[in-house]
């Protein structure tokens, strides 16, 4: 089957997006996700920098992390059981819009007995709250406009911050294949069959995110390459 073009963006509307998605269905693509994310090892490439950020810190009070569009949680949970193990001063949060995913994620961090507080926002249209340290989401802004996507990081930049990471996939020939091979082998979920193809096609190239950084004040971002064809968006406050 001949591959599609990928020079330009092409956003296909996802079935998870959908807000009349039958809540089993959206539960066990949440799950699958999870399993491709351990695979994908998601939740270490966003603890490294906020490991390193921890381990600098000298306050009395922990870091205060926030997990926009954290889903079903598991980046956000699997953070949280690492800086448990390793007696690290952080806290998290996550938000998201489905209460179906903010159920999936407090059952899911009870069964793993961390605390974190999961609340339903829209960050894009509602300003992000001030008083977080680090603010960072994952696999989320390939669901987003480009306009739109910009809103997000900007908004993430002017809630004060000192650490801002965008974990997400790359749109390219090899993370397409992937995203084919993972729906298919690693889930059963049509939801996920679907949309992980529809996900790379609508992705961000490096190139383009370090300009959408540029375009939000995230001026010194770093944007590097990760294992299996995805990035880390990773900008710290001029002042740390």
């Amino acid at each position: 089957m001949p591959l599609p073009d990928l020079r330009q963006r092409q956003l296909i509307p996802e079935v998870m997006d959908q807000p009349d998605l039958d809540g089993n269905a959206h539960r066990r693509a949440l799950r699958a996700l999870s399993r491709i994310n351990r695979i994908s090892n998601s939740v270490g490439i966003v603890y490294a920098p906020l490991r390193a950020l921890a381990l600098s810190h000298s306050g009395p009070e922990p870091l205060r992390v926030l997990d926009v569009a954290c889903g079903g949680g598991d980046v956000t949970i699997g953070c949280a059981v690492r800086a448990k193990a390793e007696g690290l001063p952080l806290v998290f949060e996550g938000c998201d819009m489905s209460e179906t995913a903010l159920g999936l994620s407090r059952s899911q961090a009870s069964e793993r007995e961390v605390s974190v507080h999961f609340f339903r926002q829209d960050v894009i249209s509602d300003p992000i709250e001030e008083g977080y340290d680090a603010v960072m989401s994952s696999l989320f802004l390939h669901h987003l406009e480009e306009d739109i996507a910009l809103q997000l990081l900007t908004n993430m930049r002017a809630s004060g911050c000192r650490m801002v990471l965008i974990n997400d996939i790359i749109r390219s020939k090899i993370g397409l294949i992937l995203a084919h091979f993972a729906g298919n082998v690693f889930t059963r979920s049509p939801v996920v069959r679907f949309d992980a193809p529809a996900s790379v096609q609508g992705a961000f190239t490096i190139e383009e995110v370090r300009r959408l950084a540029h375009e939000a004040g995230l001026d010194n971002a770093e944007v590097r390459w990760h294992w299996p064809w995805r990035y880390l968006l990773s900008w710290t406050h001029p002042d740390e």
